[in-house]
């Protein structure tokens, strides 16, 4: 998928020369040739494209608080410069020491600046708020594994979930890669992810954004979330164990999915009575296996003359294993069910 700045870029290049040419014409005494008013424009706009290229995933909110902190740097160097500190020096010495000033508070104003948060805004102007109210504030970002489970997205439809959903162009396009795999499986995934992009895209409570930041120094795509996700201080969306192990360890916010999913399943507990299908023949002799909704495996004594028949079944325990949850019950018997 081509990006549309390059339309704008190339635009914005033919503008420039066209400029260029246009100066040449127009003030020959500063521009001798059409040849060099055409040079100077596409030099000038080839130079502003390789800025915009070097600034990628510069954002607003980070120019916005740049230029705050260079305003701050700036009033503080001018109040000093203005305090009558150094009347006494000479003209040569008081310009080097009014540029240290500027260049030296409006450097510290920008790193101060870059590493607050809103919150610290709020306390410098007060009542004053940079985002929409309206709105969760909580950047969700969504790894490969996440979109393509696709239970995030029944968690964000059903307005458990709220927030901005952050999509990664890297990860955008590890999911178009996957879906234009030769291997049929490969695909089919893929293709499951882009829909499930797709529905969340059209919940209206919730705003998606492809954020186009990428770390070049990193290779691995979990390496690149972990940062991103510190970066825009959100919170980190996974199926991946060991993602969110590692996200855990750099301290950044993680939900695992599937954790989720596995402390909300229903409590079985010996006694109940469930109405489940047999559906096959059971390791030991006269077992049958039935399946709860969520998967978890139903050992059945005495029902492998019942495959392929439903039945109630009264659990009699519980095995723990390093899978899951075993549940073995007992047939129970039609009189005592009708009762």
């Amino acid at each position: 998928m081509k990006s549309p700045l390059w339309a704008i870029r190339i635009l914005f290049l033919s503008l420039c020369v066209v400029a260029g040419y246009a100066v040449s014409q127009k003030y020959p005494e500063l521009v001798n040739g059409r040849e060099y008013g055409i040079a100077i424009g596409f030099g000038l706009g080839g130079l502003l494209i390789a800025i915009d290229e070097m600034l990628k995933g510069f954002s607003l909110r980070a120019f916005s608080s740049v230029t705050f902190g260079l305003l701050l740097g700036s009033f503080i160097a001018w109040l000093i410069d203005t305090s009558q500190l150094f009347e006494a020096t000479s003209p040569n010495t008081r310009w080097v020491i009014r540029l240290g000033l500027f260049l030296g508070f409006g450097y510290i104003g920008i790193i101060l600046a870059m590493r607050s948060n809103k919150e610290d805004f709020s306390l410098i102007i007060p009542y004053v708020r940079f985002a929409a109210q309206n709105k969760p504030e909580n950047p969700l970002l969504l790894d490969t594994s996440a979109i393509i489970d696709g239970r995030v997205v029944d968690l964000i439809e059903s307005h458990v979930i709220e927030g901005l959903v952050v999509v990664p162009r890297f990860v955008l396009k590890e999911l178009q890669f996957i879906a234009d795999s030769p291997d049929l499986g490969r695909r089919a995934r893929g293709r499951r992810g882009l829909e499930m992009l797709n529905r969340i895209q059209q919940h209206t409570k919730n705003e998606v954004k492809i954020h186009e930041s990428d770390f070049p120094e990193e290779t691995e795509v979990d390496a690149k979330l972990v940062r991103l996700t510190k970066a825009v201080n959100g919170k980190l969306f996974t199926t991946d164990f060991n993602l969110t192990r590692v996200a855990e360890l750099q301290s950044v916010p993680c939900v695992n999915v599937s954790e989720i999913a596995a402390k909300m399943k229903p409590v079985v507990l010996p006694g109940e009575v469930l109405h489940l299908r047999i559906a096959r023949e059971g390791k030991d002799k006269g077992q049958g296996l039935a399946y709860l909704s969520d998967g978890t495996m139903v050992v059945v004594n005495h029902a492998q003359h019942l495959v392929g028949q439903t039945a109630h079944v009264q659990v009699a325990n519980l095995l723990q294993t390093g899978a899951g949850v075993i549940i073995f019950a007992d047939v129970k018997q039609p009189e005592t069910a009708a009762a």
